[in-house]
């Protein structure tokens, strides 16, 4: 009786077992990205509301944005995997916790693997196959395209915004069951959007990237005036391709009239870093593209609200 009693503190006192697992959460969740996964998911939703031609399912949209998110933790986790090497030459990612060495690189490989298949299998079996496509084809085009593109050429930015534009489609897809037009208007609004958004972190990181050999255009032009004008030029694409869900009937008045002011304001920080071109300015186009998603987000759903009354 008594040797139990003196053996259950030592069986029950997992101070160090718990704290090592919450540290390893901490970890994979901190190269999963949260702000980008954030982001994928409402993207995804956007795709979701604006598919959705009867009352929006709330259970199905909640399992789409499971799969989504699952598998966009487990890309980003694997995007870290693969430029660990490169990330430890860089002054704002040398002390993330692979490349510093906090980090087992074969249990973030493992773990980045199982979310993507997750995810997809979530979505193939629960929501539905076009949608677990998508998933899996942003996967691939994330992690096996774009990540090693950005060691050999500037296009990795227009290549790389293919990815990044896929979720509203995957909330689309979820929500119908097939890509209409305005799927498309979608992802070329997203497409449009992660240029200045993206050449903005490239002028600002300029640096960083030059030293550890990736092929951004603000290193491959250090003048800056390739990078300025391509985000300008995206933005007035921007503005137009977000009036075509308002072409096709698919928004409303409020929503063109809101989504041309956003686009507008973007535009307008865009042309600031043109003129300025320094870190602030950037930092200007960086916290407008931000926004700019949630604000169509919410321009949609309350347009559409209002329409329906």
């Amino acid at each position: 009786m008594r040797a139990r009693i003196i053996d259950a503190p030592s069986r029950g006192a997992s101070p160090d077992g718990g704290s090592t697992a919450m540290k390893t959460f901490q970890q994979l969740w901190e190269l999963a990205k949260p702000r980008i996964v954030c982001m994928v998911l409402v993207t995804a939703a956007l795709g979701y509301v604006v598919g959705s031609k009867d009352a929006i399912r709330i259970v199905p949209m909640l399992l789409m944005l499971a799969g989504t998110g699952l598998a966009a933790a487990g890309s980003a986790i694997l995007n870290n995997y693969l430029e660990r090497d490169i990330d430890a030459r860089m002054a704002r990612t040398r002390n993330r916790v692979l490349p510093s060495g906090a980090f087992d690189p074969a249990l973030a490989l493992g773990a980045g693997v199982l979310l993507v298949l997750g995810g997809v299998i979530l979505l193939a079996s629960l929501v539905h196959l076009l949608a677990a496509f998508l998933v899996l084809l942003t996967a691939f085009l994330y992690v096996l395209v774009y990540t090693p593109l950005k060691r050999h050429t500037w296009l990795n930015t227009p290549i790389g915004a293919i990815p990044g534009a896929l979720p509203p489609m995957v909330g689309w897809a979820a929500a119908a069951g097939q890509l209409d037009l305005g799927a498309w208007i979608l992802f070329g609004i997203l497409y449009a959007w992660q240029h200045p958004h993206f050449y903005a972190i490239a002028w600002m990181y300029r640096q960083d990237y030059q030293a550890a050999g990736f092929k951004m255009l603000s290193v491959v032009d250090p003048t800056g005036r390739r990078c300025f004008h391509q985000s300008i030029l995206f933005c007035l694409a921007l503005i137009v391709v977000s009036m075509g869900l308002a072409w096709l009937d698919v928004a409303g008045d409020l929503y063109l009239v809101g989504a041309v002011l956003a686009g507008a304001l973007l535009l307008t920080a865009c042309v600031q870093l043109w003129n300025g071109r320094t870190v602030r300015d950037a930092r200007r186009v960086l916290l407008a593209s931000v926004v700019y998603l949630p604000v169509m987000l919410v321009l949609i759903v309350v347009d559409a609200g209002l329409r329906g009354i």
